[in-house]
């Protein structure tokens, strides 16, 4: 066993403290996710516990210490979460030594390093005084972490010398030291508290005109970020009607110093506020499963992916067709088989996996495949595809490399094709015309999906949504149907001339378009249109906004809540 691993059925209970970074999920260490997946019960506020929970295993239990809430909740991790109270007396200590004294391995996760945790030091010393076993694992700090994402270097050529402070428990004494310095002053504080922060080092004795950079929701897609000074601070939130109260008591960084938060610096480091997408909540008409890989493409450019489905898959109504296939499939009846879809590789490995079969009964057979998820999934079944379009990723791209049926080379003249009950009938006429035959199998249903939640519909409607894809002609029509029409400040983006088409018959104004008809080509169309619309707004001196943020009563809100 090596010293990282947990035994499986421990005999007595293990606690985990865990540092969960500033906000991040990408700034877990390797060591945490293992924790985590390793965890029978993970303790945490629930801002933390949304950080972790994406790596806690089936079946763990998430109890919240509350601190956003009247009283503490549990969450079990099963697919279905269900929440439950939970008495209001139990703190963290009673959660964990409730947990531990059961024999579970306890994950406690806190926000940036648990070694700057004082809440955290207390539970290790209740573990400590009931010799209950304990290890740490370090996060990335927030006064760390959030000053990289800002692009404000704490540290420069110099080597000028960096405090670190929590003003909400700062002596008096502290502030005094501060003030005789001329080092970087890292502050942890709240929004509201951000003006008496300035105050108190003005009065210990720093110069008004020090730069000061403050950052909110760091490292996060919510994060913003203010380049003033300790004299000006308090005007420039003013002017730019930010109101700290309305933030209640949300933790900021605020960076303090004559060389680290110069605002030209900012200008140039500031790389995580600078992607193209940065903020923008970008709807995706796709399931979870579907969207995966174009969500996290759509994260790398600082979007904010909302997965909502518009078609759900159903069996094909008279299952005979496919079963009559799959097994010419295995009899030697087809020289390709060519899959358009991912759901067509799911409903042919649902009846492989039916039948007892596996990859193997592919042998002898050539296989075809439209799309880089296409051939994925196939991939993941265990088949690598013979043939993938060279060209554009579509019907007509398969057709152009698709090879004439000849009687010398080929065997057999039959082409295997799964796919949905609408799908167009170019493919088909296509390799007919090329000399072989076609068995067209509809292996799967598609039906228009559930409307998503009312939330949801109105952010569609209202603008709430700073951009939409659409990857093809159905989900324009599905989603109008199940959720309405976009607003009109939101950015539609579409796969090809066909969906656009489609877009514009249903009265949206189409703003993107991908070079080719490929998911990943038009996730990166966007990034390009919103990178234009940034480098438009600075060149005329405007601030950068989110195209949301155009509807009427958006700035207003936006200045209260962002």
């Amino acid at each position: 066993m090596s010293p990282t691993t947990l035994p499986a059925v421990p005999d007595q209970g293990h606690v985990t403290f865990l540092g969960a970074g500033p906000g991040d999920p990408g700034l877990l260490t390797l060591r945490a996710v293992e924790a985590l997946a390793n965890a029978d019960v993970l303790v945490g506020e629930p801002d933390v516990l949304d950080v972790v929970r994406t790596h806690a295993r089936p079946g763990a239990v998430l109890e919240s210490t509350g601190a956003d809430t009247d009283t503490p909740q549990l969450t079990v991790v099963d697919g279905t979460s269900t929440t439950v109270a939970v008495p209001a007396e139990r703190d963290a200590v009673h959660l964990v030594m409730a947990a531990v004294r059961s024999g579970r391995r306890v994950v406690r996760a806190v926000t940036g390093d648990p070694g700057l945790d004082s809440d955290a030091a207390r539970e290790m010393l209740a573990c400590a005084a009931e010799g209950v076993r304990f290890e740490v694992v370090p996060g990335i700090a927030s006064a760390v972490g959030v000053p990289a994402y800002a692009g404000v270097p704490l540290r420069d050529a110099d080597g000028a010398d960096v405090r670190f402070v929590d003003a909400r428990t700062a002596s008096a004494r502290c502030w005094t030291e501060l003030g005789a310095s001329d080092g970087t002053v890292v502050v942890s504080t709240t929004l509201d508290g951000v003006a008496a922060t300035a105050a108190e080092l003005v009065s210990a004795g720093r110069k008004p005109d020090t730069p000061l950079t403050v950052t909110v929701a760091g490292t996060t897609t919510r994060q913003r970020s203010w380049t003033a000074t300790l004299g000006t601070i308090a005007q420039v939130f003013k002017q730019g009607k930010v109101l700290p109260s309305a933030e209640g008591g949300r933790a900021v960084i605020a960076v303090v110093g004559e060389r680290a938060a110069a605002g030209d610096r900012r200008d140039q480091l500031s790389w995580f506020e600078s992607k193209p997408l940065f903020g923008w909540k970008v709807l995706v008409p796709r399931t979870k499963e579907q969207a995966v890989s174009l969500s996290d493409q759509l994260r790398s450019y600082g979007a904010v992916p909302h997965e909502v489905p518009t078609i759900a898959v159903e069996p094909p109504r008279t299952p005979q067709q496919m079963e009559r296939a799959v097994k010419g499939l295995v009899t030697g009846r087809y020289e390709w088989i060519a899959f358009t879809s991912v759901n067509a590789v799911k409903a042919v490995r649902e009846k492989f996996e039916e039948y007892g079969l596996d990859a193997r009964a592919f042998a002898g057979i050539k296989v075809a495949a439209v799309g880089e998820q296409t051939a994925k999934a196939l991939i993941a079944f265990g088949v690598k595809p013979d043939l993938v379009p060279s060209g554009e990723q579509s019907a007509a791209g398969l057709l152009e490399d698709w090879p004439p049926y000849d009687p010398v080379f080929d065997p057999i003249d039959r082409v295997f094709l799964p796919r949905a009950d609408i799908a167009t009938e170019t493919l088909v006429a296509g390799l007919i015309e090329l000399g072989w035959e076609v068995d067209d199998v509809t292996a799967y249903r598609t039906v228009r999906a559930s409307p998503p939640p009312a939330e949801t519909r109105e952010a569609i409607k209202g603008g709430g949504f700073d951009a939409v894809l659409f990857t093809s002609s159905s989900t324009v029509r599905n989603l109008v149907g199940i959720a309405g029409k976009p607003h009109n400040v939101t950015v539609i983006a579409c796969i090809g001339p066909a969906t656009a088409k489609t877009a514009e018959e249903h009265g949206l104004r189409v703003d993107v378009m991908a070079p080719e008809p490929s998911v990943t080509k038009l996730a990166a169309a966007l990034a390009e249109f919103g990178a234009k619309r940034r480098e438009a707004a600075l060149a005329a001196g405007d601030p950068v906004t989110r195209p949301s943020e155009r509807r009427p009563g958006a700035r207003r809100r936006r200045a209260t809540t962002s």
